[in-house]
């Protein structure tokens, strides 16, 4: 019976590693944002930003545009050169519905920081996460997720 379980599990073993080393299989599939971009943009319901310029490392992982209840939420996700996780968030809906939403009903603000000449506020975010905020009328913007400080103000800094 240990035979035939050996028989089995060599060549199950051996796809399985020519899938991770030869195919890549544990690399995210990096997508283009631009379409989905292109199409908030076309609501016109508030100016979006995207990222410009971007050191290389950076990858862009998801893309999405949701319409609830009449309002606009515009979320890209990136991975950072370090392997964390970012996610912008730009939406008209208000930054007091929105951050309880995105941040956790405890995400509190942690102090003030400029970054390319704007004034961002540091927010504190689900386990593990933290946060920047940029609030102006007819739309909040978050930079959210795992990486580390200085690669979510690089991030908020290529928003154009």
């Amino acid at each position: 019976m240990a035979i035939s379980l050996l028989v089995l599990l060599i060549p199950i073993a051996l796809l399985v590693g020519f899938y991770r080393v030869f195919l890549g299989g544990d690399q995210p599939a990096e997508i283009d944002p631009a379409p989905t971009v292109a199409q908030a943009r076309s609501i016109n319901a508030f100016p979006v930003s995207e990222p410009v310029g971007l050191a290389d490392g950076w990858q862009s992982v998801t893309a999405n545009l949701q319409r609830p209840e009449g309002a606009v939420t515009l979320r890209l996700g990136y991975l950072s050169p370090n392997g964390g996780a970012v996610q912008v968030v730009q939406s008209n809906l208000p930054a007091e519905r929105l951050l309880p939403t995105e941040l956790t009903p405890k995400g509190q603000p942690q102090g003030a920081t400029e970054v390319d000449g704007r004034n961002w506020q540091r927010y504190t975010a689900r386990a593990s996460e933290r946060a920047l905020v940029l609030m102006e009328p007819g739309r909040t913007v978050i930079v959210v997720g795992s990486a580390r400080e200085s690669e979510l103000r690089d991030l908020a800094g290529a928003l154009g």
